[in-house]
């Protein structure tokens, strides 16, 4: 009879350990199923990943970069030949770019 309430005590113990392992297993497939869910709605919605947009981003900046240094490369070679023409000004003057969107 010594033997009977360990063995109650050990079966109980063993089934609260099958318990937490199905508890742990059914919220990894809950969990799983929720951001499979999540990234269902978010394709529809035509939402771009941040990869992609950072991507875009730093291709906007060196496309900006690259205008400004051609912008005033070409503002060098009028004055340069507005000097040699003899000081004539050039008739008309390019406005630069504001750089729509860039953070001043």
């Amino acid at each position: 009879m010594t033997t009977g309430p360990n063995r109650i005590l050990d079966d109980f113990a063993r089934l609260m350990t099958d318990a937490a392992g199905a508890a742990q297993g059914l919220r990894d497939e809950v969990e799983t199923a929720l951001r499979a869910q999540a990234e269902r709605v978010l394709n529809n919605m035509d939402v771009v990943q941040r990869e992609e947009f950072e991507a875009v981003r730093e291709m906007a900046a060196r496309a900006r970069d690259e205008n400004d240094a051609l912008s005033a490369r070409i503002d060098a070679l009028e004055k340069r030949v507005a000097e040699l023409e003899g000081g004539a000004k050039p008739k008309a003057t390019r406005k630069k770019s504001t750089g729509a969107g860039k953070a001043s």
